[in-house]
This record gives structure tokens, sequence and C-alpha cells, in this order.
């Protein structure tokens, strides 16, 4: 039988949050500081399905990562590769780690020989055929195992040439920070240009703050134009994970829907994660938020009402909490500019209007996203979660302000937040005082 888990209401809310650090930060940090020349030292990291599934990867590609205390604080110490890739004997093995599928793809062109990255059922659905063209431009030997674009992806490496390498109307900005990441190795000097449309640009961004902490040399001379230079080799560093938007947007949330507070703790107003644009929409939809140096403060009050276009192409995981969001307000939400989210752990698209019509929900589908006419009365039910975390997280949330709310397999939260389930009981605990 499915495990599940009932979400009870709470009266009122009035919490503190600490959250976990951000998976994106971390999973970069991982992989440039294993690429590195000499040992880092990430602090504040994320542990989660995610990330072990990586640190497995690196490992069998050849870095040495352990866990040390320092100061009562958890670090990862990892011993870089000098860009010199191992060749592991079997498949390297990603679960359902997409980013990770997709920045390992340009790595693992870096070494000699033979690779075979796979994954999940799922993940071998996910696509990276517009990431192996592009590395066929730049001469790797890359293909996809059952040429349908999908993981298990093979690599025949001889290292990267480099060069420039022009990148048309992108549908993961994943594809771009894989090359990015993998660029400061090649042979030569590489420009990534990027034409028409990119979808999550800020995470783009990210890589390259991460890339340069660690000592690469990125110049954008223009906004689609990223130049790095050959031989400025990572180094070792230590580097402080920030806190995980994505996971402080549920808490977030949950003010908004219970008209309480929240402070969410170990948050970077002025972060590189795009889905700190969360904050910015649920403002619009009523609340007021006060940033202070690393926490945010978000207090719900009444939405307002009326019709509202919403472009979540720069912070696709948070459409999942927009979506529950607007399901509370009265008026009309249209979710633009979010067609790929039918390629992440579920078809989010789908995911999320099923669930949301399984509450009470008029909601409509459409080309690049979804349209949803809120502020009806919501019921409780019994939520599918697809396996992906970010359904069950949102739906949960709303389970604190409509009663009957049921979680089915909860431990899908362990993808990105393994601590979400203890961190909700807490705040309810808290609440109910």
């Amino acid at each position: 039988m499915m495990e599940t888990i009932a979400i009870e209401p709470i009266r009122a809310l009035d919490a503190v949050v600490s959250i976990p650090g951000s998976k994106s930060y971390t999973q970069r940090a991982l992989i440039i500081a294993a690429l590195a020349e000499g040992p880092s030292r990430l602090s504040h990291f994320l542990t989660s399905e995610d990330t072990t599934y990586l640190i497995d990867a690196l490992q069998a590609l050849g870095a040495t990562i352990r866990r040390e205390k320092k100061f009562e604080q958890d670090e990862l110490v990892i011993e870089g590769i000098a860009g010199r890739i191992a060749r592991p004997s079997s498949p390297v093995y990603l679960g359902n780690n997409g980013t990770a599928m997709r920045f390992l793809t340009t790595l693992v062109a870096l070494g000699k020989g033979h690779y075979t990255l796979t994954g999940d059922p799922r993940l071998c659905e996910r696509p990276v055929g517009a990431l192996l063209a592009a590395l066929k431009a730049l001469g790797v030997d890359a293909r996809s195992e059952r040429n349908n674009g999908c993981p298990p992806v093979i690599i025949d490496a001889d290292g990267l040439a480099g060069g420039e390498i022009r990148l048309k109307d992108i549908e993961s900005s994943q594809f771009v920070s894989s090359l990015l990441i993998a660029a400061p190795y090649a042979a030569k000097n590489m420009a990534v240009i990027l034409e028409g449309r990119t979808v999550s640009m800020p995470y783009i961004d990210m890589t390259v703050e991460v890339m340069r902490h660690f000592g690469a040399t990125v110049s954008t001379p223009a906004p689609d134009r990223f130049e790095i230079s050959s031989g400025k080799a990572y180094r070792g560093r230590d580097y402080a994970i920030e806190g995980d938007v994505s996971s402080a947007s549920y808490f977030f949330l949950a003010a908004a829907l219970c008209r309480g507070k929240v402070r969410v703790l170990n948050v970077n107003p002025a972060t590189h994660q795009g889905d700190i644009g969360a904050l910015t929409i649920m403002e619009s939809f009523g609340c007021t938020a006060v940033r202070g140096d690393r926490w945010i403060e978000v207090e719900g009050k009444p939405m307002q009402s009326g019709d509202l276009v919403i472009d979540m192409g720069n912070l696709p995981d948070m459409v999942p909490t927009i979506a529950v969001l607007a399901a509370f307000r009265k008026g009309r939400t249209q979710i633009t500019n979010a067609a790929h989210l039918r390629l992440k752990e579920s078809n989010r698209i789908e995911s999320v209007l099923t669930e949301l019509r399984r509450i009470g929900c008029p909601v409509e589908e459409t080309a690049d996203g979804m349209i949803i006419d809120g502020g009806g009365p919501l019921h409780g039910a019994e939520i599918e979660t697809y396996n992906d975390h970010r359904i069950a997280m949102s739906f949960a949330i709303a389970g604190l302000a409509v009663p009957g709310m049921v979680i089915r397999n909860p431990r899908c939260v362990g993808k990105s937040f393994p601590g979400f389930w203890e961190e909700l009981d807490r705040i309810a605990v808290n609440s109910q005082q």
C-alpha cells in the first residue's frame, strides 16, 4: 500500500524556518570543485537524493569527496582531479538527476575513452539531444544509446577542442551551463553564443558566478555571449552554499495561504537563484515581504482579485507553488512560457492541473502553460505526487489551509528537501500553541 501523510490545517501561522543549502549551487560547486586542482571545502551544502547521486558519480570519475566537521559544522572536502577524468568500468548511474546528467555529459568529454551515463526510467525520457548536437559540433563523439535524444548517453571521449558554438532556442539552460563548466579545460578558448529564446537565464548567471569563484575567466561582452579562457583552470577554494530559495518558497506560500507570517533564515535576497522571482509574484498577489541581510519574512494578506498573466520562463520550478497560490486567489491566472515543464521529474503541467482539478479548482491546459480560475471553494483530496518532490511540497502547503489533504509517496521530497516534513510539523506545532 502506498505510504501517505495527512496534513492538518492550522489556525494561525507565525513561524521562523531554516532551509537547507541550494541544490543548484551545491551541484555546480561540487562539479567545479571536483574538476579543480587542489582541495576545496563546501559548507552549508545540501544533502539530498540528487546530490548523493552526483557525489557518487564524481567519485567514480576520480574525485575524492569526504565529510568533515569544522567548528560543529559539516563540510564536504573535495580533492580535485585537475581536469583529468577517470574512466569508470561501469555506467555512471544518476537516478532522476537531470542536472547531473546534463552537466556530466560535457564533463566526461574531457576524458579519454568510453563513458556511459544513465539513470532511472524517467531520466531516460528527459531530452539531451540539443546538448549532444552541440558537442558533436565541437568534435565530440556523443550520442544517445537509443537514438532518441535521451539518456542513456554515450561519449567516446578524446578531450574538448573548444572554439565557437551557437545554441538556438535552447530548451534548457542546463545545456548552456554544461558547456560553460567544462570550457576552461578545452584545448582552446571557447565562446558560447545564444540565439533566439533561452529559458531560465538566471541559472546561467549562477553557473558563471561559481566558475569565477573557483578561478575561471569568463567574459560576457553581450548578454547572449559567453567567452571562456582555456587554460585558466579551476583552483580549490572554500565555498559557502547559500540557502535554497526553491525550498523557501513553500514557506512563503504557507504565509500567503494561512494569512500568517513566516521568516525564512539562510536565504539571500540578492541571490542569482531565479526562483527568488516567486517572491515578487506573491507580492503582486497582495503579500508583503521584508528582506533582511540573510533572511526574508513574508506575511499573507487578502489577495488581489482580477486576471493576471505570469511569465514563468525564468523560474519554471516555481510553477507548482504559484499554481497552488493562484487556486486560492479570486480571478483568472494564466501561466505562460512553461512548456518545458512537461520534461521535468514529471510532466509538471499535466501533474499540477490534474491535482488542482482533484481539489476542486477549474483549470485549462495551454500550449505553454495553464489557466487557473481560482477563488472558488476548494476541498481536500488524496494527492498523487508522480514521484515529484515539487508536487508533494506545494500541495502539502495547500493542506494547511484546506482540510482533508493527504499526500501520497511523501518520501519523494528527498530529492531536494529531505527535512521538509519535519520542518512542516515543527511550524504546525508552534502555530497551534
